[in-house]
């Protein structure tokens, strides 16, 4: 079979949890040889994300951004309003959802623009609109779903199986057909299944149905991380799941890792000194995601159990929804003052990647959002977990239980985005005191979970190397994908 040059057609997700890796993958599929990448976003997203490539652009990478208008006056939204962590307030949700369907046209209108013709579309699992544009040009449309073989799995049986229905809010069940045995509630279930007060079941739906007609699935994650969930995956998909992740590790320039995702809000070498005078593996990071929004009692909660663990911390509050009442609260509480010498406070973007690396990390205090756990497993960083929303508390299943690398602050429910003020406090600053501890105290239990963590890290920094699990799985997409072209090519 003749080489074929290949041009991949990547579509993100316009979320910063969904774009980030799928910037990640665009960087590796055009490091390939014979590979060329096109990331069709809008203006705002090729701009913020632009950063990270604009190095390797200039260096002769073949990767380029085309540049979808966002209909966003035309959906009724704010003008700019381009990304889920933009969207003002919950009433505008179905305002956004609207406009994600409109890129189709945006995208058809430009599709002449792009050459030489794709030969593959990978596409965000919410961008499903991707499904019947695939179709229209005979395209093979692989999913990007930026999730786990776990989540993929656990997703696929709550869908088969409904074994929730009827049941209680909190009381547990035990996810049929899994290799371990995983108890939830129904209370902690994604929206998919435990709806929030918007209604997005139509969109999701409709995610659900491409989902299943794709050529296959690309996962951010790696085999050995998750064996017997990718063998059982593979089953349900005809085999066409490739795991090439950690996708996060697919640059080592910490000055491009600095600005992955936004400009962080702290100078990169101010964050650097700070941990530099930390001892080996003491610093608690916590982190809670691009959309988490805790409401202003919750966070004092946080706040106060970092502050109780007595280690030293990095603590990022994006509390941009409630800004004047957090600060008015770290100002008049002292709470500021009192943590000045052992803790440092982030307001804003941090640069997670290069602080989870650090040495002096010992601990991530997350909401379990996927891009983060994959990063605290690549850094070789145990997890104080305290899930949130969509499929965090399936990842919080996999992290406590099936992996033992992590200790729950005691979540037991879902607080879905833009209702934080109706649940108010779900956990107090006792319970995070407590798996803090748990996690950096030097006991049998915190050692063992410490040595499990540094052991998966070695084995996902090993799988994006030549030789390794992930990087094999890209050399056969891309054969794959070679392969569909060659024969598509000879079809009369």
């Amino acid at each position: 079979m003749a080489t074929i040059k290949l041009h991949f057609l990547l579509v993100p997700h316009i979320g910063p949890g969904h774009a980030i890796p799928m910037i990640d993958m665009a960087k590796l599929l055009a490091k390939q040889p014979n590979v060329t990448v096109t990331i069709a976003t809008t203006p705002l997203n090729a701009t913020r994300y632009g950063a990270t490539l604009a190095g390797h652009i200039t260096a002769g990478l073949p990767l380029r951004f085309l540049e979808i208008p966002f209909p966003a006056v035309e959906a009724g939204l704010p003008e700019g309003c381009e990304s889920t962590d933009q969207i003002p307030s919950l009433d505008f949700v179905p305002n956004f959802l609207s406009a994600i369907d409109m890129l189709q046209q945006k995208l058809e209108e430009r599709f002449e623009l792009i050459d030489p013709r794709p030969n593959c579309i990978i596409s965000d699992k919410y961008m499903s609109w991707t499904g019947d544009f695939a179709d229209k040009y005979r395209l093979p449309r692989i999913m990007f779903d930026g999730m786990s073989c776990f989540n993929e799995l656990c997703y696929n049986n709550l869908y088969t199986y409904k074994v929730f229905d009827g049941l209680p809010e909190s009381e547990p069940f035990v996810i049929p057909g899994l290799p371990d045995r995983v108890e939830l509630t129904r209370n902690q279930l994604p929206p998919e299944f435990n709806p929030s007060s918007v209604d997005t079941s139509a969109f999701r739906q409709r995610a659900r149905d491409a989902e299943v007609r794709a050529y296959g699935v690309v996962i951010n994650s790696f085999e050995e991380l998750e064996q017997e969930y990718v063998n059982e995956y593979k089953k349900l998909r005809g085999g066409k799941v490739w795991c090439i992740g950690p996708l996060s590790l697919c640059d080592s320039d910490d000055s491009v890792n600095s600005k992955r995702g936004n400009v962080a809000s702290i100078d990169e070498q101010q964050c650097l000194n700070w941990l530099d005078s930390q001892e080996p593996k003491s610093v608690v990071y916590a982190c809670f995601g691009s959309l988490v929004r805790i409401n202003t009692a919750q966070l004092i909660e946080l706040g106060l159990g970092l502050e109780a663990s007595n280690y030293p911390f990095i603590w990022v509050i994006k509390s941009v929804h409630r800004e004047k009442e957090v600060e008015e609260w770290l100002a008049e509480s002292g709470f500021e003052e009192r943590v000045k010498h052992r803790g440092l406070i982030i307001r804003g973007w941090a640069p997670q990647v290069l602080i989870l690396s650090h040495p002096s990390v010992g601990g991530f205090l997350t909401h379990c959002g996927w891009n983060s756990t994959l990063e605290s497993v690549a850094a070789g960083v145990p997890m104080i977990t305290w899930p949130q929303f969509a499929e965090q508390f399936i990842n919080e299943k996999l992290i406590v239980q099936v992996l033992g690398i992590g200790v729950g602050v005691g979540a037991e429910s879902v607080v879905h985005v833009g209702e934080e003020d109706r649940f108010g406090v779900k956990v107090k600053s006792e319970g995070v005191k407590k798996a803090i501890e748990r996690v950096m105290n030097n006991t049998i239990e915190g050692n063992e979970r410490r040595k499990r963590a540094k052991e998966l890290g070695i084995i996902a920094n090993n799988a994006i190397k030549e030789g390794g699990s992930s990087h094999l799985n890209l050399t056969l997409l891309i054969q794959d994908i070679m392969h569909h072209a060659y024969t598509s090519n000879k079809e009369p």
